[in-house]
């Protein structure tokens, strides 16, 4: 474990048997989404430790090659076109290693929810297909499906169970909308049970959204 992504780790009290691995967007980092802690309605809900890990630092090509927290590359503004399919890999490995600790720690797979926004988003469905047990939930905020074709050969049969919650601004410049929606047809097409949501925002978060995770959450973890 000595190369474990450093983190940020927040408990909602003591003794927590939910976790919820967060993982942000590009040029970001763990910090981004703590806020979300106080934002969500938890009421009702058991003592959760929320995990956000830090990406590494890596050059972005699309960035002019600056350093910056990725998970991977990103070559072009076409997400599809030159996929970083060796960073992604090896992010992946970084988040399972997350989830192996909260197992390690004593809740199962079934309590750990992985979520992430864009970058993260991408990460959160990269790992969650290919988890060889189901978990909670798989929460993917204005992002994408990566490596789309090889997702119906690489995702696990236990992966299917695993509830998905997907949400995109109707305005997204950053992540087409049309990606999104393409990106839900394909797990749709794979049996995924999905819960979607957009809304009239860009690349953000909105209010809505928020109130509609809470209720996500309280839905999977009841």
């Amino acid at each position: 474990m000595s190369d474990l992504l450093q983190n940020i780790e927040i408990e909602t009290a003591p003794h927590p048997s939910v976790a919820v691995i967060w993982l942000h967007g590009l040029g970001a980092d763990g910090n981004d989404f703590v806020p979300m802690v106080r934002e969500l309605d938890l009421k009702g809900l058991p003592a959760i430790r929320f995990v956000f890990p830090h990406a590494k630092q890596i050059p972005v090509t699309i960035n002019g090659g600056y350093v910056m927290r990725a998970w991977y590359d990103i070559s072009v503004a076409d997400l599809t076109r030159r996929e970083d399919e060796g960073g992604l890999r090896d992010s992946q490995r970084d988040v399972e290693a997350l989830i192996a600790r909260e197992k390690a720690r004593g809740i199962p797979a079934s309590r750990i929810i992985l979520a992430g926004f864009s970058q993260g988003c991408a990460m959160t469905l990269q790992t969650g297909l290919r988890h060889p047990e189901k978990l909670a939930g798989m929460l993917c905020l204005s992002g994408y499906l990566p490596l789309g074709d090889k997702a119906a050969h690489e995702r696990t049969e236990e992966s299917i169970d695993t509830p998905i919650f997907m949400a995109h601004g109707r305005q997204d410049p950053v992540v087409p909308f049309v990606r999104a929606e393409q990106s839900r047809d394909t797990l749709t097409g794979l049996g995924y049970t999905i819960e979607w949501h957009d809304y009239p925002m860009q690349h953000s978060l909105c209010f809505e959204e928020v109130q509609d995770i809470s209720a996500w959450m309280k839905k999977v973890l009841a």
